[in-house]
């Protein structure tokens, strides 16, 4: 039996899920203080608007800033401070449940989806860059990457022999295809407001 403290990739996920959580529920927490703010005073000028390309204001008041009737920003509340706890109990030693493992990467699933919709109503659509947003989007992926190499490794997802070299090339090379993820989503940033950025320099 594996004593707290022995497990390190047990370790390192829960270390990460704490990170995201933490640091998803943070921006979360800012883009809620500034929703009611703008609700209190449409003049307010949250400190995230930067430029008219990099704003959160824009981003907030927009339908997208409300897809399910209320704003995005209280999901991420709830949701992010779910995954730092948990991510806290399996760095003290909790041993989750295969049930829990598997809503969690459902969960995750979910959320990449939606910031990934979201990223593409931000760049495409309003044309409009929200930083707070940019780290949810970031921690989000993260999250969903490394909960869903966690689960394919222990065996909660199951893989058929077949898919089981596909799997550990993923596992062997796991950090590059993330930094590709994240260069992928850097280069549509940059193509879709290279005027913007052109006129920085």
């Amino acid at each position: 039996m594996t004593t707290p403290g022995t497990d390190q990739p047990g370790r390192r996920i829960g270390r990460l899920m704490t990170l995201t959580g933490t640091v998803g529920w943070l921006a979360s927490f800012q883009l809620t203080v500034d929703d009611w703010r703008l609700l209190r005073d449409p003049g307010y000028e949250p400190p995230c608007n930067i430029s008219p390309i990099v704003s959160c204001g824009s981003v907030m008041s927009s339908p997208e800033g409300s897809v399910f009737g209320f704003p995005n920003m209280l999901l991420g509340l709830g949701a992010f401070a779910a995954v730092a706890v948990l991510g806290l109990a399996v760095l003290t030693g909790a041993r989750l449940g295969r049930p829990l493992w598997l809503a969690l990467n459902a969960g995750a699933f979910a959320g990449v989806v939606f910031v990934h919709w979201l990223m593409y109503r931000s760049l495409f659509v309003l044309g409009r860059l929200c930083p707070y947003c940019v780290v949810v989007w970031a921690v989000t992926i993260a999250l969903f990457w490394y909960v869903t190499l966690r689960n394919l490794r222990r065996g909660v997802i199951r893989v058929p022999a077949a898919g089981r070299g596909l799997v550990d090339l993923v596992q062997e090379s796991h950090w590059i295809l993330l930094a590709a993820w994240y260069g992928l989503i850097a280069v549509l940033v940059l193509v879709r407001f290279w005027s913007y950025w052109s006129s920085l320099l």
